[in-house]
């Protein structure tokens, strides 16, 4: 019995030696095989206790290994690349993330669409926070929540992705999948006055102050302008004079820029406003008539070709404009080192409403400029989310706006400034500064204006005037109500979409109509054909859009 004993136990220790053996070559095996037994993601969730993420300490230090990234603007006229300036040779060696940007050939949505279909993104993509696709990239599971990626690689991005951005960007689903450029919250700009408001009424200084600085607030103050400057000033260098230029020609500038210069709502008692049939914007727009009617203005700004526009504005021919003055911000300095050192443009009073309240001009809001994502696609999002992080940071957004300490600025009195070479260069070779220095406004995908306007070098007399008059009417509340219009391919969106088609055509058909009743009859025809596209689904979905903003404000 004893015997049997001995030999049973011994039967069992065997076998126990001979499961440890099994186990320890099967680990050996699974450790000499590079073929991965889990997704990428899992794999690297399975690396990473082996460092402590500290969610007060930006975790791109903990690896500043070379890597390389595309990175996807979706903004066909975006010039620079990446590895030739000086800050994104510095930002490379700093991270050791290397960028390959890539741009659109054609129309950006239509570009990142074929991506889609294709299955291949680039790693990092910033697209216009207005176009359908972005919708396209959230809805269809192709780019990763930030949210997400934060919480596994990098929890300090919860500190400098901005204020209120997830919370603004934030989809049904308790995600963020993008986060935008130039976003200002209302609470930011009241706090700190920056209302990012590039709106203006302009006129051109000489002209103006010599025909006694007219009232242009009045559709009589404004016809009379017109007709003096035909009769008095109508050639300048032997080139005839354009008597006004409005940006964006019919859906922006005679549309809801001008809406914005009278002040007209954008809702009222709680309900949308139907901001084309308010009874102010219809008086001047029949202002217009009457002047093209009496040969005032002719139809050049609603046909002049983009490059027609820079000739006549770097010559001063526009006596009036309704334009962003940013876009004059290279413009006025130049125009104010000519020969005629005060044929620059002003910010002045421009159409009013009835009841000549100052205009309402449209701020900076939420939404920001693009919004930048994290595609799917990418091999490495641990690096992007880490890179988007530290470019989201002050320290990220000093290195890519200014540079390297001691070749672009210097820390003055406890303060970044520029070099004054770079200032030179800022105010007469953009181009230079740009391609050489790669600073400034060069890499704007990420740029935080709360962080970097405190860098800016104080602006010429000549922009600084425009950019005041902005500030001090811009409407800061209004933010809300950008983009409240149905995008995409959904029946409400193709709604709009021949609505806003049919505007354009119709508008100029009521500047030139022969007098006020064909105005009527052509404006009440255009409010019927609306009405058969849809109008009233529109301005429903506009309503839930606005109440839906207002429930996430109040958060």
């Amino acid at each position: 019995m004893k015997i049997k004993l001995n030999k049973l136990s011994m039967t069992i220790a065997l076998a126990a030696i001979l499961i440890l053996t099994m186990a320890a070559c099967s680990k050996s095996n699974n450790s000499d095989n590079n073929t991965p037994t889990t997704s990428p993601t899992n794999q690297s969730q399975e690396q990473q206790p082996e460092v402590t993420l500290n969610p007060d300490e930006p975790a791109w230090k903990l690896d500043t290994s070379p890597v390389d990234l595309t990175w996807f603007v979706g903004a066909n006229w975006y010039p620079h690349s990446w590895g030739e300036s000086l800050a994104s040779q510095y930002v490379t060696e700093k991270t050791g993330v290397n960028v390959t940007i890539e741009v659109p050939s054609g129309e950006a949505n239509e570009h990142i669409t074929l991506m889609m279909t294709s299955g291949k993104l680039p790693d990092i993509i910033s697209m216009g926070s207005w176009e359908t696709a972005v919708k396209k990239l959230w809805e269809g599971d192709h780019v990763y929540a930030l949210n997400e990626l934060a919480d596994q690689y990098d929890p300090y991005f919860f500190k400098v992705a901005g204020d209120g951005t997830l919370k603004w960007y934030r989809q049904e689903n308790g995600n963020t999948y993008g986060v935008p450029n130039d976003s200002y919250s209302p609470n930011l700009m009241h706090e700190t006055g920056m209302t990012a408001a590039n709106q203006t009424f302009l006129v051109r200084k000489d002209l103006y102050e010599e025909m006694g600085s007219p009232d242009l607030t009045t559709p009589e103050g404004f016809l009379g302008a017109l007709q003096l400057l035909k009769d008095q000033y109508g050639q300048y260098k032997g080139q005839p004079i354009s008597p006004f230029f409005a940006q964006g020609n019919v859906p922006y500038g005679m549309t809801e820029y001008l809406q914005n210069l009278l002040a007209v709502p954008y809702e009222q008692d709680g309900k949308v406003y139907d901001r084309i049939t308010d009874p102010d914007y219809v008086t001047w727009l029949k202002t217009f008539r009457t002047a093209y009617e009496r040969g005032l203005i002719n139809v050049d700004f609603l046909v002049d070709s983009d490059s027609q526009v820079e000739e006549k504005t770097n010559n001063g021919r526009y006596f009036m404009m309704v334009r962003e003055w940013t876009g004059m911000a290279a413009v006025n300095p130049m125009l104010a080192a000519s020969e005629n050192p005060d044929s620059y443009y002003i910010a002045v009073d421009g159409p009013q409403n009835s009841k000549g309240e100052s205009a309402k001009l449209f701020p900076g809001n939420m939404d920001g400029w693009m919004v930048t994502m994290i595609s799917k696609s990418t091999k490495n999002p641990e690096r992007a989310i880490r890179f988007l992080t530290y470019l989201a940071s002050e320290e990220g957004q000093r290195d890519l706006f200014l540079g390297k300490e001691g070749e672009t600025w210097d820390m003055v009195d406890g303060k970044p400034q520029l070099k004054p070479e770079m200032v030179q260069l800022l105010d007469n070779d953009i181009e230079k500064l740009e391609k050489e220095y790669g600073i400034m406004d060069t890499y704007w995908m990420m740029r935080n204006p709360v962080i970097i306007n405190q860098w800016r070098p104080e602006k010429a007399p000549v922009i600084k005037q425009m950019e005041d008059f902005a500030n001090s009417q811009a409407d800061i509340d209004s933010g809300i109500y950008k983009g409240l219009d149905p995008l995409g391919d959904s029946d409400v969106a193709v709604a709009w979409s021949r609505i806003s088609q049919n505007w354009e055509e119709v508008l100029p058909e009521l500047i030139m109509a022969k007098d006020e009743a064909a105005f009527d009859k052509i404006f009440n025809s255009f409010l019927d054909r609306r009405v058969e596209y849809g109008f009233d689904q529109v301005m429903e979905y506009r309503q839930a859009e606005l109440d839906a903003r207002k429930a996430k404000m109040a958060e």
